[in-house]
């Protein structure tokens, strides 16, 4: 079986020239046999392990039905903006689950189709590139924006898009299976139970 993409390419399916997996991954299997679990053994918020695991999608944006790419900045389409009635981040510090601030939000990344933001792009202070945080990871506060998943010093550590003004699937899948392992892995007292 194969489908037709929108773009004429054919893509075989079940494909196995596709790894659905991380090719890097860095564990150690915890007990022998199958089913045992694995533990990260490089940075837990980049290793692609647990919460923090991702899909390998195609490294290109996704389009839509017109050919344009479906997740621009704000910046680049003048005749979106924020309502009159929602908060608009832009100029705001944000900080993390810690209280320190990782950078100032500097754009919002729409979903052009589905007329909603999905990220915040973030200036981090001593690096030369923006990173991008899901806005649903965040809390958009009078003053500031909050990040609970991961802490201060993780922003300049979250996976980079290659391009200044797109983001491609894997890119997307990426940054989300960041903020999952800093759910976990972000701070030590949070891999122990809950009492």
């Amino acid at each position: 079986m194969a489908f037709l993409l929108e773009n004429g390419t054919e893509v075989p399916a079940p494909n196995p020239a596709r790894m659905d997996w991380p090719q890097d991954l860095r564990h150690v299997q915890l007990a022998g046999g199958p089913g045992a679990p694995f533990e990260p053994t490089g940075n837990p918020m980049l290793d692609g392990i647990g919460p923090g695991s991702y899909a390998m999608r195609a490294d290109e944006p996704e389009h839509t039905t017109a050919g344009t790419p479906k997740i621009f900045p704000l910046r680049t389409a003048p005749e979106y903006g924020v309502g009159r009635l929602g908060r608009d981040p832009r100029g705001m510090p944000i900080y993390g689950a810690d209280g320190v601030q990782g950078g100032t939000v500097v754009d919002l990344w729409l979903d052009g189709p589905e007329s909603l933001f999905r990220y915040l792009e973030v200036a981090v202070p001593g690096s030369t590139r923006n990173v991008l945080v899901p806005l649903n990871s965040t809390r958009i506060r009078d003053d500031r924006v909050t990040v609970r998943a991961i802490l201060g010093e993780h922003f300049a550590q979250i996976p980079a898009t290659r391009l200044p003004e797109q983001v491609t699937l894997l890119e997307e899948e990426r940054i989300f299976g960041f903020f999952g392992g800093g759910t976990l892995y972000a701070e030590p007292r949070r891999l122990e139970p809950l009492v």
